[in-house]
């Protein structure tokens, strides 16, 4: 077995024995006093929590009763009729009703200051209307009642009103704000706010009789409780959920606790101080027998961990570094006295099955990607061949003077090459167009003056992606199924256009038409492939091949009168 640099592990278990003895008494002395002084802590933490949560809970009891009467108004009859009345037709006869309405909903409950209704065009009212002043520059921007349009129709609580009103001395106030919508439109019709008086937090407060606890709004803004506890906090807590701190007041330990109400910008802080409460005289006495107890248990634990844990890590390093040093990679035999040593040597053995499987994977991967580059190197040389073997048979009639027939290659040659595209899949729609235009030059040598074509294509279509080679098995049935059977010259028009970002692609000719029974036979999905009825089936391959591309059924409509025309509309959307 390779030896490493460090020392062994049996030398160091014995240090480690002695260290855990020594550890264990002054862990002893230590735990004595953390853990008197943990459960004193303890202790007031789960007073200050109790406070907080009920706190907490009235507080977020009482926003919501709150809210339920903001909602009762925010529906009155006689505010939705200000609401919608048209600007020229605001008095103050109109404002009064809709306010008096609002003051006899807030008669149900007490505590709210003011409620403040704004308008869409900016006209406001406020039950308190002399105990506030209005900010109408910022009424007059767009941010001041952004959360509270983000929040479609439901309750806002924030400070201030949203910095639109305020009181002369500033005195903060909690409030909650909603847009009021039209029942009927459902278009926001203006907007409220509701000033809750922080006489309601002081109720609260003396209900608990606690004079150890400041109510604040999440900026610092003090509402209601002991002033003092402000200078000691929010600034000195992190507050997530409930967060507690030891702070010194006047030489004097105490436990400063404050949470955040959830989904209300408002936080409570409470002062507890240290007592004596908590000491843990059981704690202490058991302790020290656990002292005593670990003392005896580590040096047997000893003994035994040398005789049955180490002694079997070293014969099962020795067998690894084996198969290291070798290169063979076999598995492991060698019986361990524990489960855990089982199972890493069994982790050590799948591991080695692992590695030979991904060496095998790997091999097998080269080998088809080498395969795959032949089969890539071969397909490119076809086409090259090809069109090699066009131009030098054009060059040749050309020398002839056989002028039809190199015009003939050349069209041909031009055919295949926009045909192949390099081995692309999709292609601009202009090429496809090209593709059609060489096809059909090749047809007119063989029909003459049977065929005519015409194209109607918007600029913005021709440069729009298409999966290739998607035009000319229809203008192929066109020709074979359309206008050759009908014995007189024929037209294909093929016009396309964007609307919305869609490609709308027609191919219309003067054939012979389809019948209802072919056209449902075409477009329908579940056509097999050897079924032939319909005269053609490139027309229903390549209906499949675009819906698989747009990755829907509906991309293709037929309609025809027969003994008149067939006209094919595609519907193609960008990027399939």
């Amino acid at each position: 077995m390779k030896k490493s640099g460090g020392r062994s592990l049996s030398s160091a278990l014995k240090r480690i024995i002695l260290l855990i003895v020594f550890v264990i008494l002054l862990a002893f002395l230590v735990s004595i006093f953390l853990i008197t002084d943990n459960e004193r802590r303890q202790y007031c933490v789960r007073e200050s929590e109790s406070v907080l949560m009920t706190l907490s809970d009235s507080i977020r009891s009482n926003i919501q009763s709150y809210a339920e009467l903001s909602r009762l108004i925010m529906t009155d009859d006689k505010l939705v009729e200000y609401l919608r009345a048209p600007e020229s037709e605001i008095d103050l006869g109109r404002i009064n009703d809709a306010r008096y309405a609002v003051m006899d909903i807030l008669n149900v409950k007490e505590g709210v200051d003011t409620v403040i209704i704004i308008r869409n065009d900016r006209i406001l009212f406020s039950t308190n209307r002399f105990s506030y002043k209005f900010d109408l520059e910022r009424l007059g921007g767009t941010e001041w009642d952004q959360d509270i349009r983000d929040a479609r129709g439901r309750a806002v609580v924030s400070m201030n009103a949203n910095g639109v009103a305020a009181k002369p001395d500033n005195q903060p106030m909690v409030t909650i704000g909603r847009a009021i919508y039209d029942l009927y439109t459902q278009k926001q019709l203006g907007t409220l706010f509701m000033n809750i008086s922080s006489a309601v937090f002081e109720r609260m407060l003396g209900s608990l009789r606690a004079d150890n606890i400041c109510i604040l709004g999440e900026d610092g803004t003090f509402l209601a409780g002991n002033r003092q506890v402000l200078s000691y906090g929010p600034q000195a807590l992190d507050i997530h959920g409930i967060t507690h701190r030891d702070i010194v007041v006047e030489g004097r330990r105490m436990l400063l606790s404050g949470t955040e109400i959830d989904g209300l910008p408002i936080v409570v802080l409470c002062v507890t101080p240290y007592g004596t409460a908590g000491t843990p005289y059981r704690i202490l006495t058991v302790l020290i027998v656990m002292m005593l107890f670990f003392v005896l248990v580590v040096f047997g634990m000893g003994t035994y961990i040398t005789k049955h844990f180490t002694r079997p890590v070293y014969e099962l390093s020795a067998r690894m570094e084996h198969n290291k040093q070798s290169g063979d990679l076999r598995k492991i035999d060698l019986d361990m006295p524990y489960s855990e040593l089982n199972m890493l040597k069994g982790d050590y053995n799948d591991m080695i099955d692992h590695v030979n499987d991904l060496i095998s994977t790997v091999i097998e991967k080269e080998q088809t990607l080498q395969r795959a580059e032949m089969r890539v190197l071969q397909e490119q040389i076809k086409p090259h061949f090809l069109y090699n073997s066009i131009e030098t048979i054009s060059f040749l009639a050309l020398d002839a003077g056989a002028d039809r027939v190199y015009d003939a290659l050349e069209t041909l040659g031009s055919f295949y090459r926009n045909f192949l595209s390099k081995g692309d899949r999709e292609i601009r729609l202009e090429q496809e167009i090209r593709i059609v235009q060489d096809y059909l030059s090749l047809q007119k040598l063989r029909y003459g003056d049977v065929l005519e074509d015409a194209y109607d294509i918007s600029p913005d279509a021709a440069s729009f992606i298409v999966p290739k080679l998607i035009l000319q098995p229809l203008v192929e049935n066109s020709i074979y199924h359309g206008i050759r059977l009908k014995g007189e010259k024929g037209l294909i028009r093929i016009s396309a256009a964007m609307e919305d970002d869609v490609l709308h692609l027609t191919v219309r000719d003067t054939g012979v038409g389809m019948t209802g029974e072919q056209i449902e036979k075409a477009l329908s999905p579940n056509r097999e492939q050897g079924d032939s009825d319909t005269g053609s089936f490139g027309l229903w391959g390549t209906i499949e091949r675009i819906r698989i591309y747009c990755n829907k059924e509906d991309v293709v409509s037929i309609e025809s009168e027969p003994g008149e025309y067939t006209e094919i509309r595609l519907t193609i959307t960008r990027g399939g």
